[in-house]
């Protein structure tokens, strides 16, 4: 004889059945149906049984017979039921209040600003955007106000909406547009000349004054030449007409003007490149050619650039005859040197009397052979009328004053034996010994 025995507490049957096989419970041994019988003394005694609530260690505290089991799970916080919104939802009793008010999509929920009715899951949809909802300004102008009146306020009301300026299409927040106006450079304005032009772009009345404005003041064209006649645009072409003889002399008079100043300019400049350390060295490029012209012209005489002996000093300059001069014409090269006007003559003694010596240059490679440089030293004769304080007329270039210096510095014959020209080039070196204590 096989007992089955029902445990009120589970809903499904304790004996399984697979394929029309009932099977025990606990040994899964097959069972003859036939020999299956409810014992209801031993039915009674096993429901008569003290337990502990199935959900004991999940913290429920009943315990009872076993019979009161299934009343108790009827109410037990810690037993799992489903929604009774039949949303899927399987919980414990004890979070389903929770569930229904809060969680379940299934719930009805009343918007408390529209009114309407929805699901809870439809509800998430509508919060933020029901139209009846008060909401602050997106643009924070400090205005409330339901929803749907949002737009239009942002379109037409806040005073903190952004709008473009009219005339030259900027954005601008609609409560500073005002001042805009007052700077915008396509606001239209009047002529200020009042010609009767309509409307002016702000930043086109300068043009329009310049080119257009009939009625503008203009100044003569030939102002920078000293011409101060002002007067309307239409009578400009009429005083340009009478005065054509005017701004002629004016204009000649602004072209002497300008070329004394080019004049003082480029002295200046000169002045600027002039060395001031007592040493020049001259470069004498394209020597053939200036040789064979200096042999079709007698006399004649090349000069170095101006340097000054140390700064704030003496003028000099160099000259050379490279077919010779006096005794050393047609036969060598003369050397000479002669004092200019400087800046700064009345600061210094008179006459010139510092060593100065000549030197033409060996251009010769110095780690192939020691360069042999001709060189020549004399102290100026202080009677001599070219070392005393120059004139302010005299220049580099007047013939009628004389350098001192070598007519036979070095002969045409010598100049050709080492590399004194090199790559159709000589250098000429000058140089002044200034004592210690006037330089400093």
């Amino acid at each position: 004889m096989a007992v089955s025995l029902v445990i009120p507490s589970d809903p499904e049957p304790s004996v399984s059945c697979s394929e029309g096989v009932f099977k025990c419970p606990e040994d899964q041994l097959p069972l003859d149906y036939a020999k299956i019988y409810p014992d209801p003394e031993l039915e009674a005694q096993v429901l008569s049984l003290a337990i502990r609530c199935i959900h004991s260690e999940e913290g429920c505290r009943w315990s009872g017979l076993i019979k009161h089991l299934q009343a108790h799970l009827g109410t037990c916080g810690f037993n799992v039921i489903p929604c009774p919104n039949r949303c899927s939802a399987k919980l414990s009793r004890r979070d389903l209040p929770e569930h229904v008010q809060h969680g379940c999509p299934k719930r009805r929920v009343k918007c408390e600003f529209c009114a309407s009715d929805f699901t809870g899951e439809a509800f998430e949809g509508h919060q933020g955007t029901c139209p009846q909802e008060s909401v602050y300004c997106e643009n924070k102008c400090g205005a409330r106000m339901m929803r749907r009146l949002l737009s239009q306020h942002a379109l037409a009301e806040c005073p903190k909406r952004t709008q473009p300026c009219t005339y030259c299409s900027k954005e601008f927040v609609f409560d500073t547009i005002q001042n805009h106006q007052y700077q915008c450079p396509r606001y239209p304005v009047p002529c200020p000349n009042q010609c009767g032009t309509p409307s002016i772009a702000r930043e086109d009345v300068p043009t329009h004054l310049k080119e257009s404005c009939n009625t503008a003041m203009l100044l003569c064209p030939f102002k920078e030449a000293g011409c101060k006649h002002r007067c309307p645009k239409l009578a400009m072409g009429r005083h340009l007409e009478e005065s054509t003889k005017t701004h002629l002399g004016m204009v000649c008079a602004l072209v002497s003007r300008q070329r004394q100043e080019i004049l003082e300019l480029r002295r200046d400049v000169e002045e600027l490149s002039v060395s001031s350390d007592g040493t020049l060295i001259w470069k004498i490029a394209d020597y053939a050619r200036k040789l064979q012209e200096a042999k079709a012209r007698s006399n004649y005489e090349f000069f170095s650039p101006p340097f000054y002996t140390h700064k704030y000093g003496y003028k000099l300059q160099v000259s050379a005859f490279l077919n010779g001069n006096g005794s050393g014409e047609s036969s060598h090269l003369s050397v000479y040197i002669r004092v200019l006007p400087g800046e700064y003559d009345n600061l210094l003694e008179w006459p010139f009397s510092y060593r100065v010596t000549f030197s033409l240059l060996d251009q010769s490679d110095p780690s192939l052979s020691k360069p042999q440089h001709i060189t020549e030293t004399f102290h100026p004769d202080p009677n001599w009328k070219n070392f005393q304080k120059p004139g302010a007329s005299r220049s580099s270039l007047d013939e009628s004053t004389l350098g001192f210096g070598y007519p036979k510095f070095i002969s045409h014959e010598d100049i050709r034996k080492r590399n004194y020209v090199r790559d159709n080039a000589i250098f000429i070196k000058a140089s002044v010994e200034i004592p210690q204590k006037i330089l400093a």
